[in-house]
């Protein structure tokens, strides 16, 4: 954070920012008035005409106001903590990248009946696009400063404490979408730190970086890998033409399977040498993408990866996630190790009175949204893995542990989220990053 004048001192970042843009908007103005000065000695020696109309451009100038402008992304601090809504005032998030519907689906662009439908969700962008901004501001800061040598716990308290601060948290209406997921090498997806988890990056890992933001439960999921090590840069690559490919093909009415056969055939189209053997780069067959429901990061719809028979469609008004998974191992991901995951599923009444406590506790503070025993340590939870086993045994919690590929493989993620509008499609987490 820069060290303030002594005249604003007493200002936070937001306010320090905003008064150093109205002083430098103060110094246009004196020197257009200055300039104006000097144009009306000039109009007193010509004609009386020419006197008169650089007079009317003169109080044409003076009346006219500049409007006030957000600082925007720009005004960020580092480590970033000044709330995204003051730094786009008045819900003037950007727009995500705007891709518009062709084909059958051209005449959407431009109808009216189209357009008065897209008005209708206003609210929705409006609160997806926060998120989004969110999600890219931390990703940011994130970016720039994991390297090896950082444990897993504080890369998660990084960018977790980052969120809360820029999303303003506030239980269901604003927060942290799903646990920060930090999964290294033939892991691929679903590994948090739990307590006492201090495992550190060393410069030959592989690290998939997938965090959540949400706004009244409207969720942006997006995702990451970042390697040290230039050997990864072709598995890095894959996953991320691969899900550019998903995001391109996807539209209204278009079929899942289809989708998922586009990502396959880029995806194999790479390949990578790991010492001295040249290694074909495989799709993670049973991982797949996925709609989001207000406050569900699973809403029942899976995007493949790889070609399928499904012939379920996009639908107008969806939100859908494409993530893709490319690895150098066998193709397919089982569960394996201590689980860290959860995300309640189903109403039950547990009979064991610490469960019972528990999943108030849960209910109260994540409803459907997914959690980790990190989340369950801050809010003051104690001896309660007992309770929380008992609550997947009723099936009232479900647990998921993290997904690996077979050990001495090295796997790679990329995500985005977009929503279908009625008039084209938006990819709200698109940055300049990816």
């Amino acid at each position: 954070m820069s060290v303030a004048d002594s005249a604003t001192a007493d200002l936070g970042p937001a306010e320090k920012k905003l008064e150093e843009l109205t002083i430098d908007n103060n110094v246009e103005k004196e020197s257009d008035n200055e300039d104006d000065d000097d144009d009306d000695e000039a109009a007193e020696e010509g004609e009386a005409g020419e006197k008169t109309q650089k007079k009317k451009r003169k109080n044409k100038k003076k009346n006219k106001k500049k409007k006030k402008a957000g600082l925007g992304a720009a005004g960020q601090t580092s480590p970033p903590s000044i709330p995204v809504s003051q730094l786009f005032p008045n819900n003037s998030y950007s727009e995500g990248q705007i891709c518009k519907y062709t084909d059958e689906n051209k005449y959407r662009t431009t109808s009216e009946e189209m357009r008065a439908k897209d008005r209708l969700n206003e609210q929705q962008l409006v609160d997806l696009r926060r998120a989004a901004e969110v999600h890219r501001e931390v990703r940011q800061h994130a970016r720039a400063n994991i390297r090896p040598g950082m444990d897993l716990t504080t890369i998660a308290e990084m960018i977790e404490n980052g969120t809360r601060a820029l999303v303003e948290e506030r239980g269901f209406e604003s927060g942290i979408g799903f646990p920060t997921g930090l999964s290294l090498n033939h892991c691929a997806a679903h590994y948090t730190p739990n307590a006492g988890d201090f495992v550190e990056i060393k410069e030959d890992d592989v690290l998939k970086v997938d965090f959540g933001v949400h706004v009244n439960g409207h969720i942006i999921d997006s995702a990451f890998t970042m390697a040290w090590n230039d050997r990864y840069k072709p598995l890095l690559d894959a996953v991320k033409d691969a899900t550019n490919t998903g995001v391109r093909e996807a539209g209204i009415d278009v079929r899942l399977g289809d989708i998922g056969a586009a990502i396959q055939e880029v995806m194999e189209s790479y390949e990578i040498e790991l010492d001295g053997k040249v290694l074909p780069v495989k799709p993670i067959r049973n991982l797949c993408g996925h709609n989001i429901g207000p406050y569900l990061i699973h809403s029942g719809k899976s995007v493949p990866i790889v070609a399928n028979r499904d012939q379920t469609k996009m639908e107008e008004g969806e939100l859908f996630a494409i993530e893709t998974f490319g690895t150098t191992g066998s193709g397919y991901v089982q569960e394996e190790g201590v689980c860290s995951h959860y995300a309640k599923t189903s109403e039950g009444q547990p009979r064991l009175p610490s469960a019972k406590k528990l999943l108030h506790t849960i209910t109260k503070n994540f409803g459907t949204l997914p959690f980790c025993r990190r989340y369950l340590d801050r809010l003051g939870e104690t001896h309660y893995y007992y309770g929380l086993r008992h609550l997947v045994d009723q099936g009232i919690v479900m647990a998921y542990p993290p997904l690996v590929d077979v050990k001495g493989s090295f796997t790679a993620q990329s995500e985005h989220t977009f929503i279908l509008r009625p008039t084209v499609k938006e990819v709200l987490s698109r940055g300049d990053d990816y």
